[in-house]
């Protein structure tokens, strides 16, 4: 069967040379292409690509100064499913996410701990990149780091001053906010509005409290390069800037990241990228929303975050990327146990429909997706990578199978499981051997509740031999013991299995 062989991430082009994908739909007058919402023009624009069959991504990276947190994993989520559906389109995508390898707390870190930032960043860079290959991102055409970047962040910087759009000040440089009339509109705050609310660490050195740093002057103790304007480091924002026209040019097409970014960072990226080139940075601008808990924004001063490796700990690493999909990129999100334990139980009701479909299948030839399952998939993807129909989607086809499956007709199994499959690799899902992942969700299960398979398999054999000596209440009451375990017997006619519930 076709969906058993697309696991590995050069696979990842879904497919899209065996069937006309990008074409699907195009006679159709309600066709309408992708839709994304542009957060520069608040509204849903008609994704046009600056280059035909190309796409550029830039999305901000994580600082690699601690663990990777649940709000990083939305974030990054988020933008691999736009980098996996964009390529199912048949695009062929450049995706850049870069690292911040350098900032205050790389370097408050490392003195805490006695060592270089290099040594802090090299550690959570190892741990960021095992974190991703749990949740089976794609990885990005490149990862660049800030420090590997200071021959361009400095040339960025003369030229804005070059420009009048720098100014020096004991050795750092700022950009003045007056100097770019756009500043603002992406956010959609005004100056007058921003100053008088600025909530910006005084320095009575610059022209205005907007006004940010370029370049920073030495202090002792920390990293320094050489530059025009003595030794010194890059300014956060301006990192960003010259890293994506680096490898994207100038403009580019996605812009994306959480929509705590949105003002100052992609604000300050805008006024300096644009007022340096004078070109248009990017043309569409994506961001996801916050994720809380107990209704609050999570984030480690509140002591209110859970990291990547200890949730991928507990349970199938899936089950995160999983919940995420169920809600809109865009919303809110309030974080629970409860809804990662549901999304778990979720995605292991696909694995276990697509094991039955193995076996019912065994042997068989290769079978084309059903392109109208196909079709439907890319109709709620194009509405702004509407994950959340998507899904719904992938489980109306999961209990469409199962009625199959149940009814023994398995001659219109093929091309519909292998839609699935390709639904689910385009949203980062289904990464593993059906029967693998069964298995292991078993034993993880077995372990956490302190049981032992053995253990398990004889109360089902003394189910069975109450069955056979027709002692009913007895098999009953066995197979409500198991219940209340939380496994669920399945009576099939080459025996009794067993599931986790």
């Amino acid at each position: 069967m076709i969906f058993c062989s697309i696991s590995q991430e050069h696979d990842a082009v879904f497919l899209a040379k065996s069937w006309p994908i990008r074409k699907m739909g195009e006679n159709n007058p309600f066709f309408m292409g992708l839709q994304i919402y542009n957060t520069l023009s608040a509204s849903k624009e008609e994704f046009v690509p600056l280059n035909p069959g190309e796409v550029r991504i830039y999305v901000c990276g994580v600082t690699v100064y601690d663990s990777s947190h649940v709000g990083h994993a939305r974030a990054l989520l988020t933008f691999g499913v736009v980098y996996r559906y964009l390529k199912f389109l048949g695009y062929q995508v450049t995706f850049v996410r870069n690292f911040t390898d350098l900032d205050d707390k790389i370097i408050d870190r490392a003195s805490r701990e006695h060592t270089t930032c290099d040594a802090i960043s090299a550690r959570y860079i190892d741990e960021f990149n095992r974190d991703s290959k749990a949740l089976g991102l794609l990885a990005p055409a490149h990862e660049p780091k800030a420090t590997e970047h200071i021959p361009e962040i400095i040339a960025l910087i003369r030229r804005l001053e070059e420009k009048g759009m720098a100014y020096q000040v004991d050795g750092d440089v700022f950009f003045p906010v007056q100097s770019f009339p756009g500043y603002g509109k992406l956010s959609r705050r005004n100056l007058e509005e921003l100053e008088a609310g600025a909530r910006i660490e005084i320095d009575e050195r610059k022209k205005s409290p907007l006004d940010f740093a370029l370049w920073k002057a030495s202090k002792e103790g920390e990293p320094w390069w050489e530059s025009p304007w003595g030794k010194g480091r890059p300014g956060w924002h301006v990192e960003c800037s010259a890293m994506s026209t680096k490898y994207l040019g100038q403009p580019f097409d996605i812009h994306g990241g959480g929509l705590d970014l949105v003002f100052p960072h992609h604000e300050n990226e805008i006024a300096q990228s644009e007022g340096a080139f004078g070109r248009t940075l990017a043309r569409y601008w994506m961001h996801n929303g916050f994720l809380n808990l107990n209704k609050e924004k999570m984030s480690k001063s509140s002591g209110n975050i859970f990291t990547i490796r200890e949730i991928t700990a507990e349970r199938e690493a899936e089950a995160l990327r999983h919940y995420f999909l169920l809600s809109h990129y865009r919303s809110p999100l309030d974080f629970s146990n409860q809804g990662l334990d549901e999304a778990e139980r979720s995605i292991g009701r696909i694995y276990e429909t697509m094991v039955r479909v193995e076996q019912a299948t065994a042997g068989a030839g290769s079978a084309m997706p059903d392109s109208a399952l196909l079709e439907a998939f890319r109709r709620e993807m194009d509405d702004d990578f509407n994950t959340p129909r998507a899904i719904a989607l992938i489980f109306e086809e999961v209990r469409s199978l199962n009625r199959l499956l149940d009814d023994g007709r398995t001659e219109r199994l093929g091309g519909r499981a292998a839609a699935l499959k390709v639904m689910a690799e385009a949203l980062g899902l289904l990464h593993r051997s059906p029967q693998l992942f069964v298995e292991s969700r078993r034993e993880r299960w077995i372990k956490k509740q302190g049981l032992s398979e053995a253990g398990i398999k004889e109360l089902i054999a003394r189910r069975d031999r109450a069955r056979r000596e027709k002692r009913f209440e007895e098999a009953d009451r066995v197979r409500e013991e198991l219940k209340e375990m939380g496994i669920a017997l399945e009576d099939t006619p080459g025996g009794t299995v067993w599931k986790v519930r």
